[in-house]
């Protein structure tokens, strides 16, 4: 059964960094391009940022130079490190892997930036 366990949000201020993981089980997790989402309250779910199996990694324009994302495929597990953060960035961020035509998501985990 594939599964996805999303850790590490939480409340932090302006400037602030928070960082994000999602242990994923049930799959072969080397194979798997690994998604960060984020969705705010009345705002549709957006893609944040994107790791390949091999590393290549892509962002959405407003987190460049702040966020990154990373994998370590020894420990099933996908990061998302945020830098500066800012109130807009403030969000439930879902972890997301797709192979092929297979896709899952995690139940996501909140982030709150304000002072």
């Amino acid at each position: 059964q594939v599964q996805l366990v999303e850790s590490g949000g939480g409340l932090v201020q302006p400037r602030g960094s928070l960082r994000l993981s999602c242990a994923a089980s049930g799959i072969i997790f080397s194979a798997y391009t690994m998604d960060w989402y984020r969705q705010a309250p009345g705002k549709q779910r957006a893609l944040v940022a994107v790791i390949t199996g091999g590393g290549s990694t892509n962002y959405t324009d407003s987190v460049k130079g702040r966020f990154t994302i990373s994998r370590d495929n020894a420990k099933n597990t996908v990061y998302l490190q945020m830098n500066s953060l800012k109130p807009e960035d403030a969000a439930l961020y879902y972890c997301h892997a797709v192979y092929r035509s297979i896709a899952q998501w995690g139940q996501g985990t909140q982030g709150t930036v304000s002072s």
